[in-house]
């Protein structure tokens, strides 16, 4: 942030602006903002020199529209920054300043490679589903008189399971914007996680009839106040996962509670998670060779966030060898916490 006077003067800084320009505050306040920074437009042009933009023209004007500007940095290179700000009027209109915002570009580039990359991958995970969806379908249009009941329901049942995919997919998606411009909204109710969880395994069977898991839950189990939609997202992928990554037999989940919270973990019986990736599987992209590594590499990534933003954590232990655990919590808080 830079504030200017009506004489294009810097009258105060931020610390964001100390690092973006390399100048201390006491050698930007007082200077002239033209001759410090040499701020120079797309086309090269110098700008702030001796007008504002044209918009500063119109008095009902309050607002500075972005632009490309290059900044001259204390060390003498050049910084490339997306800047807009809003105008300082007085009672007639008449501007008195502007405070300017400035966002180092390289940023704002690396966003949007982000945002590509994201697109990319979401796509090319959709291509699947709706192929088997689309050839399903135009089977079942064509050829219905000759087939028999079971092949029927065999190609409904795996239409159902594809729609579902690409549901979830979708749902990734909208959860990626959510989480990152934090407009996540959860719709809590009371959640019977031991049921919840067994409704999941069933689910996954379907994609992965060898899959052999425990459920082991206290009797009685609290109730939690979450997102039901969302806690089946956090365990739909960390079953899903514990298939790909480990192995589909000898899984477990296990339930816990304590005065604070309750916890779920799901462990797998694979090779396990070397020392060197721990740490970054919970990374957007992030997809370990081992296994069989398909998927967009954000379900773990989206899944800390949503256990995140309940309140709880989702945490990754591993042995090498033996098996991986990826256990989350949720908090205990009752409706009157929330709603009081």
């Amino acid at each position: 942030m830079l504030q200017l006077d009506a004489n294009r003067r810097i009258v105060a800084v931020n610390s964001a602006a100390v690092a973006l320009t390399g100048y201390g505050p006491d050698e930007l306040v007082g200077q002239p903002c033209a001759d410090l920074l040499d701020p120079r437009g797309k086309d090269g042009k110098p700008v702030w020199l001796e007008d504002w933009h044209p918009s500063a023209r119109v008095r009902s004007v309050r607002i500075l529209p972005e632009q490309e500007v290059t900044l001259r940095r204390a060390d003498g290179s050049d910084v490339r920054t997306f800047t807009t700000g809003a105008y300082g009027r007085d009672g007639t209109g008449e501007l008195t300043g502007i405070v300017l915002a400035l966002r180092e570009a390289g940023r704002r580039g690396h966003q949007a490679a982000a945002g590509i990359e994201i697109v990319s991958t979401v796509s090319h995970e959709l291509r699947s589903p709706l192929t088997s969806v689309k050839g399903y379908t135009s089977l079942l249009l064509n050829r219905w008189d000759r087939l028999r009941d079971e092949q029927k329901r065999m190609m409904l049942e795996q239409v159902n399971h594809d729609a579902d995919r690409v549901t979830r997919l979708i749902t990734e998606l909208l959860d990626i914007s959510r989480l990152e411009t934090g407009r996540l909204v959860l719709r809590r109710q009371m959640v019977d996680l031991p049921g919840l969880a067994a409704s999941v395994v069933e689910k996954v069977r379907l994609e992965y009839p060898e899959l052999e898991v425990v459920l082991t839950f206290p009797d009685p189990f609290p109730k939690v106040y979450a997102d039901p939609d969302k806690v089946v997202q956090v365990l739909t992928n960390l079953v899903e996962n514990a298939c790909k990554y480990g192995s589909p037999s000898g899984m477990r989940v296990q339930g816990q509670f304590g005065d604070d919270d309750v916890a779920v973990a799901v462990s797998d019986r694979g090779e396990g998670i070397p020392e060197e990736d721990l740490p970054k599987v919970f990374t957007k992209f992030f997809r370990r060779a081992e296994g069989k590594p398909t998927g967009s590499g954000l379900g773990l990534w989206i899944s800390r966030g949503l256990v995140e933003a309940h309140g709880g954590r989702l945490i990754a232990s591993s042995i090498p060898g033996q098996g991986s655990t990826f256990r989350f919590t949720l908090p205990l808080i009752a409706f009157e916490e929330l709603h009081g």
